[in-house]
Formats: C-alpha cells, structure tokens, sequence
C-alpha cells in the first residue's frame, strides 16, 4: 500500500508549515523527494541555520569543535560533542553548508576514534559498545563527513557482529579484542549481562543501512545478514529480545521520541530494517500495525519520550501530537512502502 494512503488525514501538510522550519526542510527533502537544486528547498535549508535546533546547538559550540568540554565528549549527557554530533544529524545539519559542523565531525574523529575503528566513549578500545559505534558511524555520514577514517570504523563494526578477526575478551595479549563493554559477537554487550542488545543492533543496521551500498564488502554484507536476523528473529512488535532486568521488554519500545540517543524505538527498528530492503518482509507486518495504529485521527504521532531540559532545545509537550515524531514515522512508513 502506497505510504500516503496509510494516513488518517493530511499531516504532510502539517510538516509543511512555516512554523517548524526544520521539519518542513526534511519534509520535502526526504517525503517530497525535492531535488538538492530545488529552489524551495534550498530557502528551506538555508533557514535551518539561522534559526531553531540547529542555530542553537551549533551556538554552543567551542571554536575548537567540541561542546562542554574537550576530549572524547560522551559525558556529559546530553550536551557534550557526542551528543550534538547525534542531535545535529538527526536535525538534517550538513558539513557541507556550515563549517562548524565539519570541525566539529574532525574534532570527534580525532578524539573518539582509536586506531582500530572503535568509537569510544573513553578514547581507549576499551570504550566501545554497539550503541556508540552504529550512532556515530550514522551521525557522521548523515553529516556528509567523507573521512576516510570511517572505512575503519564501519570494518570494526561488521566485525564485532560476524567476530572474524577479534579474540575473546579474555585474551588479554591479542591486539584485537572485545572488552568488558562491547564483550562478544552479535551485539553481546555488557550493560545487557553480555547478552545481545537489540537496542545496539538497531543503531548499528541503521549504520550499514548509511553506508553506500558499493562500499560494502563481503564482511559487512554478512554483518547486515546476521545483524537482519537477529532484529526479525522475535516479532518486533513484541521486543522480545533479551533483556538483564526481567522478562519483559523496555517499554520504550513503545514509546516515539525525538531525538533518538542510546535509548530506541519500534520505529527506528522498522526504519533500519526497511533502510536495509527489509521493508516488504511479512516479519514487520505486525510492527508497521502497531506503527499506524498510533497515529490520531489526522495522521499524526504524539510526543511520548523526550530529553525536555536534558539537551540544548525541547522539542515540544509530551503526550501531544509532534511534527519531529510524525516527521519520523512518515519516513519510516515511506520506506517501508
């Protein structure tokens, strides 16, 4: 079924007002397909940068191309360079148009990124988990940074699905290892009593799903295979994937937000899949229910998780219908169409 016709009103429209210049930008980007020569969508670009979101992230930048304070910039949450990097990517910023955003995507390649492709949340391999890994290695390239560091960061991150090439945690002399954090293959992560993370997994297909499909090597076709299987191997309307604290999944499966950080959602997992061809497959039936079912009676989604206080710029009263959540939900949905 063609996307539109899975909508309960006009919320197109809606993105399109004036009065959200950053989602009006990536509405007709990204729904309306408007070419980058666009006479309209340039005015919509150019307006991104002098006012809203990104006018005020980037406002709180260092010259130097870090937010807080130098370093590796994980902490401090939700403000810090890893965080804005993040934020900004989600925002549709492009290094292209502002030069404090490619210092910046420098500044964070040179202080995050080992020599080995991990992004870490210390600077060291011992600081890297799947979640950082994939949002960094998306960030980045939604950014439009072209470094060639990346090609390293994307090779550690196929390898960690498929283990070829990293020893055990325990072998303290290999020169590549898993670590306490990111400890196993197929998303095995500590925080989650080294059982696989599908919050992980997530953000780490959403990054193959980035990554153009010339690029892609025999290893991180095999990681996008087994990393696809893992996601589609319960219902993702269900998340039952495993968990460390009980049986039952976060209910922040359930709960569209904006931004997206660590924590995850049934519509980034579906937008992933789709990203990845997996659009069509009967697996995300189910998910794409549960997707249309929470929309109103004008096609939009509410607000239901957020970081109001947490980050430079609040996006809007939970529980009410949000044009950034509805931005999201209508990709999603068009891709998967």
């Amino acid at each position: 079924m063609p996307w539109r016709d899975q909508l309960r009103g006009d919320s197109l429209s809606w993105l399109l007002e004036p009065d959200t210049p950053g989602v009006r930008y990536l509405a007709l980007r990204d729904l309306l397909d408007r070419p980058a020569s666009d006479p309209e969508l340039i005015a919509a670009q150019r307006l991104v940068y002098t006012e809203g979101p990104i006018a005020a992230t980037l406002a709180a930048m260092d010259e130097a191309g870090f937010w807080t304070k130098p370093g590796p910039g994980y902490n401090p949450k939700y403000r810090s360079t890893v965080w804005a990097i993040i934020l900004l990517a989600q925002l549709g910023a492009s290094a292209a148009l502002d030069e404090r955003i490619a210092t910046a995507c420098a500044y964070l390649l040179d202080h995050a990124l080992t020599s080995d492709g991990q992004f870490a949340e210390n600077g060291a391999p011992s600081g890297t988990i799947d979640c950082l890994q994939g949002n960094l290695c998306w960030a980045l390239l939604e950014l439009g940074c072209d470094d060639p560091r990346l090609a390293s960061a994307y090779e550690w991150m196929a390898r960690t699905v498929t283990g070829e090439g990293i020893a055990p945690m325990t072998d303290r002399q290999a020169s590549v290892r898993y670590y306490a954090g990111k400890c196993g293959p197929l998303f095995a992560c500590g925080y989650n009593n080294k059982l696989a993370c599908a919050w992980g997994a997530v953000k780490v297909l959403l990054a193959f799903s980035q990554w153009p499909a010339e690029r892609r090597t025999p290893l991180i076709d095999d990681a996008i295979e087994q990393g696809a299987a893992f996601l589609l191997g319960t219902d993702p309307a269900l998340a039952e994937y495993p968990t460390r604290s009980s049986d039952k999944p976060s209910r922040n499966w359930w709960k569209f937000g904006f931004p997206v950080f660590y924590v995850t959602d049934l519509l980034q997992n579906v937008e992933a899949l789709a990203r990845l061809g997996y659009g069509r497959d009967p697996r995300l039936a189910n998910a794409l229910g549960v997707i249309g079912d929470k929309q109103d009676g004008q096609g939009r989604w509410p607000l239901e998780y957020d970081y109001a206080g947490k980050t430079w710029v609040n996006f809007g009263p939970k529980k009410q219908p949000n044009k950034w959540v509805t931005l999201r939900a209508l990709r999603t949905l068009k891709a998967a169409a």
